[in-house]
Parts: C-alpha cells; sequence; structure tokens
C-alpha cells in the first residue's frame, strides 16, 4: 500500500468518526427552559422561573390586588400545584418599615 491510498483513509477515517460525533450530539433532546419569559394581560402579570434545574416556577401577579400565587407542575401527579400566595402590599410595607428603623439611627448632614 503507497503513502496516497494510506492517507485517504485515515482521512476517510476521521470523517465518519466526527460525522457520528455530531450526529450523536445533535440527536440528544434537551428540555425546554422558559425562564425569564413575562407576559401581562390587564391586571395580572405571569412570568416563569425556575429554582432547581428540574423545577420550574409560574409565578402569577394580580397587580390590582397586590398579590402573588405561585405555582410548580407536579411531575408524580401531572397537575399544577400552588405552592404559595404572597400579599405584596405587606411585603412592602414591611420592607419600608424596616427601612425607616435602619435610617432613624443616622445623621444626615444638611446641604447647603
Amino acid at each position: 500500500m503507497d503513502s496516497k491510498n494510506f492517507a485517504i483513509g485515515v482521512l476517510s477515517t476521521t470523517a465518519v468518526i466526527l460525522l457520528v460525533g455530531v450526529l450523536i450530539i445533535h440527536s440528544q433532546s434537551s428540555p425546554a427552559r422558559a425562564a425569564g419569559m413575562t407576559t401581562e394581560g390587564g391586571k395580572y402579570v405571569m412570568t416563569v422561573g425556575a429554582i432547581e434545574p428540574a423545577e420550574d416556577l409560574v409565578f402569577v401577579i394580580n397587580a390590582t390586588a397586590q398579590k402573588m400565587i405561585i405555582y410548580r407542575f407536579d411531575v408524580g401527579r401531572s397537575r399544577i400545584v400552588r405552592v404559595e400566595r404572597v400579599d405584596l402590599k405587606k411585603m412592602v410595607d414591611k420592607s419600608a418599615a424596616s427601612a425607616k428603623k435602619k435610617g432613624k439611627g443616622k445623621k444626615r448632614g444638611r446641604r447647603p
């Protein structure tokens, strides 16, 4: 066998190995993620996020009532389950009260 035929054989084998590798990589499915997607309609805002790579959450916010409900998909039972209900107005009020407490002890300089 001469060197020309040997080089053609090596290059052909390498090309086949690379082609198989590309086909294997592209044929594996990866889970679809919609983290960060947000939509709004009327007084509602919906957004999705993930706590862990395997658990996606849906956040539904009622802007008028200032309430948020968090849902997750239960794979074992194939249904959507409510995780938590949050009163956003109470959270804002607590945050403002906490900020006031922190700001009381500080001296503020006068502006000229």
